[in-house]
């Protein structure tokens, strides 16, 4: 059975951003494979180390009190910072710094969490195949969800999205093809469709996948109705060769917050509907959150 280091380890590394944590002298004490895989650098090469010059932007050599200072400073939607890679070319970068304390309130060390500058532009979604409706539909979509965030950025109301995905959908896809899988998927979003509220919003956002523009007011009002349209989907009737298919989906809720860029909303989103699918499915997650099942 594996312990509590192990499984920290692992955890650390399935993060999709680059973490480093750094002690009180500035040695490296984590480097997930994420890092290794934006800086070139692997965790052999830096763990117990302080960081080589071509870091330096990144991991820095300021003293603790400029470092503290750098992070309250870098705390909204990061910092770019031009690294080297280990190859020799230039990698811009996002981080963003927290201060890292013990129970008495004592510094003992820097979390650093970076990503490419380059991916800032372009919205996360699900995966896509050639299905150009499909791929129409988000454009024009992404479009409307790019002015309202730009609206509420300026006083605007505020908004959430709800990242939906169906939790049967890779398995039917894989074993009756694409177009039984296309067939759930309409059930499922006429299904949605119907309860959605008053100029809500919905689009195909992946293969799989759907997106919701609720205007619900709080995290906490997004999450409940997160879980209406769960349980209606439960409600939808799909067979396929005479055989009924269960439908569930597993939702991440994610309310807007004028301290983050669109990308970085989606993003959350995405995070929370991967926590849904990865704990069995057929359930809700708050962005900041943790895992809910839906009622029966």
């Amino acid at each position: 059975m594996a312990d509590r280091t192990e499984i920290l380890e692992a955890a650390l590394d399935c993060y999709p951003e680059g973490l480093a944590l750094l002690d009180i002298k500035g040695r490296i004490v984590v480097w997930n494979r994420a890092a290794e895989a934006i800086t070139g650098y692997t965790s052999l090469e830096l763990l117990g180390r302080p960081a080589p010059e071509a870091l330096e932007p990144l991991l820095g050599g300021a003293k603790p009190e400029e470092q503290e200072a750098g992070a309250r400073e870098r705390a909204g939607n990061g910092t770019l910072v031009r690294l080297e890679h280990k190859l020799g070319h230039e990698a811009p970068t996002m981080m963003r710094t927290l201060v890292l304390r013990d129970e008495l309130g004592a510094r003992i060390g820097l979390e650093i969490v970076f990503h490419p500058a380059e991916s800032l532009d372009a919205l996360p979604h699900g995966e896509c195949g050639e299905d150009a409706r499909t791929e129409a539909d988000r454009a024009e979509f992404e479009d409307r969800l790019t002015a309202l965030f730009e609206d509420f950025l300026q006083g605007g109301e505020s908004f959430g999205i709800l990242w939906i995905a169906v939790d049967q959908a890779p398995d039917l896809r894989r074993t009756h093809g694409g177009g039984a899988c296309e067939l759930m998927l309409g059930k499922v979003e006429r299904t949605l469709t119907r309860g959605l509220r008053p100029a809500e919003e919905m689009a195909r956002w992946g293969d799989d996948e759907f997106l919701v523009l609720s205007h619900e007011r709080t995290s906490k009002m997004l999450a409940a109705h997160a879980q209406l349209l769960a349980g209606l989907t439960r409600t939808a009737e799909f067979r396929w060769w005479g055989d009924r298919v269960s439908i569930t989906v597993s939702i991440g809720a994610a309310q807007a917050e004028r301290e983050e860029n669109l990308a970085a909303l989606l993003e959350r989103a995405r995070n929370a509907m991967l926590t849904s699918f990865h704990a069995g499915g057929n359930q809700i997650t708050s962005a900041q959150g943790r895992p809910s099942c839906s009622p029966s």
